[in-house]
């Protein structure tokens, strides 16, 4: 199976596939029946509702999904009712359209879930303008509504209670995906042909992606009781890989070392391709793997040879040292690291075991200890009241998105006066984001997407003139369009144009001029999208940097803390290393996925991206290292190496730069740094020159992460004073 076959296998088995599908039957099907009876607008009534409660189906443990839809169900209710009494007056209507705008995106106060359930209220007001009831059909009207929400809901919880160990499954075959494209990248860190610095903007981007995949997977493993409970083989399979991943990500992340010396000193050797080969088969084997959980069959490709290969390669560097090409020492940690990463995923392999259900004891519950490596998002009114305030960002989205309601429902009343003049409110509810990188993008891809979807329905439309097809065409749009909306929003908006162009043929309308009216109304909302999200209370990611930055380095003081706590003796209990490690990947990805939207914003508003690019590879090249001594540390248990008093100052002068690093980048928040007793015991002993020559590197990038945040620091101080003596 070859890198697209398994890509396509990942999508048709996948979650948003799944979704896609379904969320396509929900709308289809109501719409279809009652047009078999007559009542064609009825079921577009119930359509609309599904619709709307979809938007809150979002990936995660059935019970939030089934809460989200139940709360998206009562403002649906709501915001039927208020907006059908509205639409009898336009001034009531602006008004009610203000309000809730401001009400609805509110909701992100709570989490992404409660916004999405105020989304799918403003969607619900937006398609209402379309055809706004009058008074005596208003009951009516919102009782199919609602029944075609209850429709949505019902269908999604049934689909788990069919398969409850489905969308984990799932989960977990995308993380791994997301891990074997990760380890795919560290290849080419051995190719003399490829740029380091290429290398490492590739690597931090994927980064992001296998922390949003890992959280995704915990959260629903986790947050699960069938699962967490442990009572099923299934269940227990399924969390024993997870926690098997992130321990693979975890020696993946820590075999790191000077690139740059290892090609300068082995390049004509001619063992760099092999290295990199071996890892690029070890990644194929894991996305094997991952496709076999994700589709939930069992593997039944045979087993490649890796340990073969590993052998070979070993010999190969045994002979460098034979001809005197130079000390071998670091492509033999390369050699172990790769060991270890062949037997970790050679442990995910045995997730296909089926044995195991048998031998294994039903292992007690252990859901309180799962539960400390997900984060809670409380309910919590206060929280309201408190982001009141312009120094919330929620908040501050809150009134840009209320002012560029009204100024495009203003625009669609006053100068546009096509039938679908609602397009250009829906489009500045969907464009708008809290912050201005992803209000670009999705402009420039709602823009380009709608240009090609209108051409693509209208290729389709007078290619295919017959309805049959026409119908089939259509199907497939929709479920394309629903299953990208999450990863690829460009292809979601190029399928939703096109299908929408059918469908409207379908209801008698010229798609030539509906195709003029839509790019017309999404020109017009973008523009007012993009001007809201530039002008108003703007949100630029490099006023958070420093933020992500002091999170990062407090995440990676506290991994080296207990770096230094085990170098003395003192061991530290898994959960709680685990914990420190899950704070580091996250603060990490964080940081990395906060530079990457800067560098979508104008030139004007980036802060030094240079400096701030080098911040997050030292930040990964830290962590990565400290990974790879405590690993070291953990193989070598009970035993601890020699630890001289060189190598004691060098791990303290580590500690310094990274603690005076967070006392410039949060000076509010930067505690003390706590006494870290690293004993005086081995003072004497003969020093272990591996230990030392890693703990001296361990100083040198902390160091260096000391000297960045300095520059980056100035810098910003200096911006501020700036104005501040304009003013003056």
């Amino acid at each position: 199976m070859n890198t697209h076959s398994r890509r396509l296998r990942y999508f048709l088995s996948g979650q948003n596939f799944s979704d896609g599908v379904r969320t396509t039957v929900a709308i289809l099907l109501p719409a279809l029946l009652l047009a078999q009876w007559g009542h064609f607008d009825l079921g577009l009534t119930v359509s609309t509702g599904a619709v709307c409660v979809s938007v809150t189906d979002t990936p995660g443990p059935a019970a939030h999904r089934r809460n989200g839809m139940l709360a998206a169900l009562a403002v649906v209710v709501l915001t039927a009712l208020l907006t059908s009494l509205a639409a009898t007056s336009v001034w009531l209507l602006g008004l009610e359209i203000g309000v809730l705008s401001f009400l609805c995106t509110m909701f992100l106060v709570w989490g992404a879930r409660a916004g999405a359930v105020g989304t799918a209220g403003l969607l619900n007001v937006v398609l209402l303008l379309a055809h706004p009831p009058a008074l005596r059909e208003v009951l009516p009207h919102v009782g199919l509504l609602a029944l075609g929400g209850l429709w949505y809901a019902g269908l999604a919880m049934v689909a788990y209670q069919v398969l409850p160990y489905r969308p984990a499954q799932q989960a977990l075959g995308e993380c791994i995906h997301a891990l074997a494209r990760f380890l795919e990248l560290k290849a080419k860190f051995y190719s003399p042909e490829t740029a380091l610095d290429e290398d490492y903007r590739e690597l931090v981007a994927q980064q992001v992606v296998v922390n949003e995949k890992q959280e995704a997977a915990r959260d629903f493993l986790f947050r699960t009781r069938q699962i967490v409970n442990e009572t099923t083989s299934t269940g227990r399979r399924l969390v024993l890989t997870f926690v098997e991943t992130v321990d693979l990500y975890e020696r993946i992340t820590a075999g790191y070392y000077d690139y740059g010396t290892v090609r300068a000193t082995f390049g004509k050797s001619g063992v760099l391709p092999d290295i990199a080969a071996l890892i690029r088969h070890i990644a194929t084997e894991l996305d094997h793997l991952g496709v076999a959980i994700q589709t939930s069959r069992r593997y039944a490709g045979p087993s490649p040879d890796l340990s073969q290969e590993w052998g070979r390669l070993q010999a190969r560097i045994s002979a460098l040292d034979a001809d005197g090409e130079g000390h071998t020492r670091v492509l033999k940690k390369i050699l172990v690291n790769l060991r270890d990463i062949i037997r970790r995923v050679g442990n995910i392999r045995r997730y296909f075991d089926e044995s195991l259900a048998a031998t294994d004891a039903p292992a007690p519950s252990r859901a309180a200890e799962h539960a400390r490596f997900v984060a809670h998002q409380e309910i919590e009114r206060q929280a309201f009241s408190q982001n009141l305030t312009l120094k919330s960002s929620v908040f501050r989205h809150s009134v840009r998105m209320t002012l560029a309601c009204l100024a495009a429902f203003v625009l669609a009343e006053s100068l546009w006066h096509g039938q679908h003049n609602y397009w250009i409110l829906m489009t500045v509810t969907i464009m708008l984001k809290p912050g201005f990188s992803l209000t670009r993008q999705r402009n420039q891809e709602r823009i380009i997407g709608t240009l090609v979807g209108g051409a693509l329905g209208g290729v389709i439309l007078w290619a295919l003139p017959w309805t049959e097809a026409r119908f089939g065409v259509l199907v497939v749009f929709m479920v394309l369009a629903y299953s990208f909306q999450r990863t690829v929003y460009l292809a979601t908006v190029i399928f939703l144009t096109a299908y929408l162009l059918i469908m409207f043929s379908f209801l008698g309308f010229n798609y030539i001029g509906v195709a003029e009216e839509r790019i017309t109304d999404t020109l017009m909302g973008c523009a007012i999208a993009f001007s809201a999200g530039y002008f108003l209370f703007p949100n630029w990611e490099s006023e958070q940097l420093t933020d992500y930055m002091a999170a990062a380095l407090r995440a990676n003081l506290a991994y080296l803390r207990q770096l230094a706590n085990r170098l003395a003796g003192r061991p530290l209990p898994p959960n709680e290393y685990r914990l420190l490690r899950k704070d580091v990947y996250v603060s990490g990805a964080n940081l990395a996925a906060a530079f990457q939207r800067m560098l979508t914003e104008p030139k004007s508003k980036q802060y030094r991206p240079t400096e701030t690019h080098e911040f997050v590879v030292l930040n990964h090249i830290l962590s990565s290292n400290i990974a790879a001594l405590t690993a070291t540390l953990r193989e070598a248990a009970p035993a601890v190496p020699p630890f001289a008093a060189e190598s004691r100052r060098a791990l303290t002068s580590a500690l310094a730069a990274l603690q005076k690093s967070l006392a410039r980048m949060a000076p509010a928040t930067a505690a003390p740094a706590p006494e870290v007793g690293l004993g005086t015991a081995e003072a004497d002993a003969a020093d272990d020159k591996t230990l030392l020559e890693q703990l001296s590197f361990l100083q040198k990038v902390s160091t260096d992460i000391s000297k960045i945040s300095e520059v980056l620091v100035e810098q910003k101080q200096s911006q501020l004073v700036a104005p501040s003596a304009a003013e003056a």
